[in-house]
């Protein structure tokens, strides 16, 4: 007997039938991931999302009954288990930090190729974040002009613990994991998060992390 393989449960939401089956015979051709329902309005995502708790669900933005972004902040609290991953055709910021924003994990354009889609599912599962690059690139060259260089940066505010625990979440770590990394709780961890949320003036992990590879800051021993 073979060794039986234990499938990523996906639900795919999107208002355009023909996408959505295209996504769904895609990932079906992947030997871990099974698709597990579909739905075409952010009010169906929900209830698919509390009926079936998948790994990940798959949002468009644009979409009927309160479209892409609500259903995300509804699901994020209902089930905070499930990534949420926004693949949309919006390349407009106010779009993505309003993702961001609501709990979701990755924020991919439509037409990338199949195969960069399984993977991605996987590393967003697996507690990493993705941002389609040239939309985290203009978004964080914002981010850069917003300063003066009178000032010091916001990455200069944290404390050498903060500074640890920032270098591990742009890596993809979650809390859980930092706190066996640096011998701390995870209550603990999630206390310094806040702290360093607030000094670098970012809603989320995500941001922060992208924050921290936009300056290299990630990398430095």
């Amino acid at each position: 007997m073979g060794v039986e393989v234990t499938k990523l449960r996906v639900v795919v939401v999107d208002d355009h039938p023909l996408f959505r089956e295209g996504v769904h015979r895609t990932l079906e051709e992947e030997a871990d991931i099974e698709v597990v329902a579909e739905g075409h309005d952010g009010e169906e995502a929900l209830r698919l999302a509390q009926d079936f708790l998948p790994d990940v669900i798959l949002l468009d933005i644009a979409m009927p009954k309160g479209g892409g972004v609500r259903a995300a902040q509804a699901i994020s609290v209902s089930c905070p288990a499930t990534k949420i991953i926004m693949l949309t055709v919006s390349e407009d910021e106010d779009d993505l930090l309003a993702s961001l924003k609501s709990g979701a994990q990755g924020y991919i354009l439509k037409g990338l190729p199949a195969r960069e889609l399984a993977n991605l599912i996987r590393a967003i599962h697996s507690g990493e974040t993705y941002v389609t690059p040239g939309l985290a690139t203009r978004l964080l060259l914002e981010w850069k002009d917003r300063g003066t260089p009178e000032k010091p940066g916001p990455l200069d505010e944290l404390t050498d613990r903060e500074r640890d625990i920032l270098q591990l979440v742009s890596q993809g770590m979650t809390n859980r994991e930092i706190g066996l990394r640096l011998g701390l709780s995870e209550k603990t961890v999630k206390h310094y998060m806040t702290n360093i949320l607030q000094k670098l003036q970012v809603r989320s992990r995500v941001e922060a992390a992208l924050l921290a590879r936009k300056t290299g800051f990630e990398s430095r021993p």
